[in-house]
């Protein structure tokens, strides 16, 4: 696949994917999203090769994601896309979040909990502000889409099922 034919199929131009591969832009997770597709892949495989087994993932050894413009840290807690669940702890900074397009995506079902701070979160029309100890289950099939309005970094756990990050 030539990167003209993956910028089109993904939506994006050639001068955007060629900025996303020398960390000059920092791409929506709509955008990450439409990249792995185009490439017949999930967000996960187009960051790291994982190891086919095994189950324990150490603080230490967690697969990290930075989205440094928008503010976004995902750890995964969970190991390959094989599993039935799949878990993220994710690290919002004051005003970062998912980007400014709502996205979907194949699992059937997610459930976010906050463990700190608050998330304005959108799900389809629906409007939510989560804050410490709350939490929320909707279907992944949804366009949703958070951001972090407070004053201090959000952390919040996602869990998925299937995975499909």
């Amino acid at each position: 696949m030539t990167l003209r034919e993956l910028a089109d199929a993904a939506g994006v131009t050639e001068s955007f994917l060629s900025q996303v591969e020398r960390e000059v832009a920092s791409p929506s997770i709509a955008s990450v999203q439409r990249i792995a597709g185009a490439l017949g892949l999930a967000i996960a495989e187009l960051f790291i090769e994982e190891p086919s087994t095994g189950r324990l993932v150490r603080r230490a050894e967690r697969r990290r994601i930075e989205y440094p413009g928008l503010g976004t840290i995902d750890e995964f807690l969970t190991i390959g896309l094989s599993g039935r669940v799949q878990v993220i702890v994710c690290t919002i900074a004051p005003g970062g979040g998912t980007g400014p397009e709502a996205y979907a995506h194949d699992s059937d079902e997610e459930v976010v909990v906050v463990l700190e701070g608050s998330i304005d979160l959108r799900v389809g029309a629906d409007h939510h502000v989560l804050d410490t100890g709350d939490a929320i289950t909707y279907s992944s099939r949804l366009a949703h889409s958070s951001v972090n309005n407070g004053t201090v970094p959000a952390v919040v756990l996602f869990c998925v099922t299937p995975p499909s990050f």
